[in-house]
């Protein structure tokens, strides 16, 4: 029997990705809530609302899409691996930009460019100069 109401491919699909993400069932943490919206009745009187806490990471998530708790159960796991995986790269993207901004820091100027940074602050103290109060005699 499968835990959820997919296919046994798309279930082992979703089982691939929280493995190699090192996402386990016994690091979620899973409650029902009652939905709201559409739905009556059993949106109404039915917990089918999925709320996920993966706990070493911190992400959460919420769904009630469906009004099926087993399939909500199903798209939140695919929420929370989404979420961790955009996680994951927005971690890696900014070290990488960290690295790129250090090698630019760190390397050295042209003659050229050098030679324009001069001229741009001599001519910014000329006109620091020319702000001074003037001397009363």
């Amino acid at each position: 029997m499968s835990a959820f109401p997919v296919s046994p491919e798309r279930e082992a699909q979703l089982l691939r990705r929280m493995a190699s993400l090192g996402v386990r069932e016994s690091d979620i943490e899973e409650s029902f809530v009652r939905s709201g919206g559409h739905g009556g009745q059993n949106v109404n009187k039915v917990a089918t609302c999925v709320m996920l806490l993966h706990r070493p990471s911190g992400v959460q998530v919420k769904c009630q899409e469906t009004r099926q708790q087993g399939m909500n159960r199903y798209i939140a796991r695919r929420l929370l691996v989404e979420k961790i995986e955009e996680q994951r790269r927005n971690r890696a993207a900014a070290e990488r930009a960290r690295i790129e901004k250090a090698r630019r820091q760190k390397r050295k100027r042209s003659a050229g460019a050098k030679e324009r940074m001069l001229a741009n602050k001599s001519r910014q103290s000329e006109k620091k100069r020319f702000r001074r109060a003037v001397p009363m005699d």
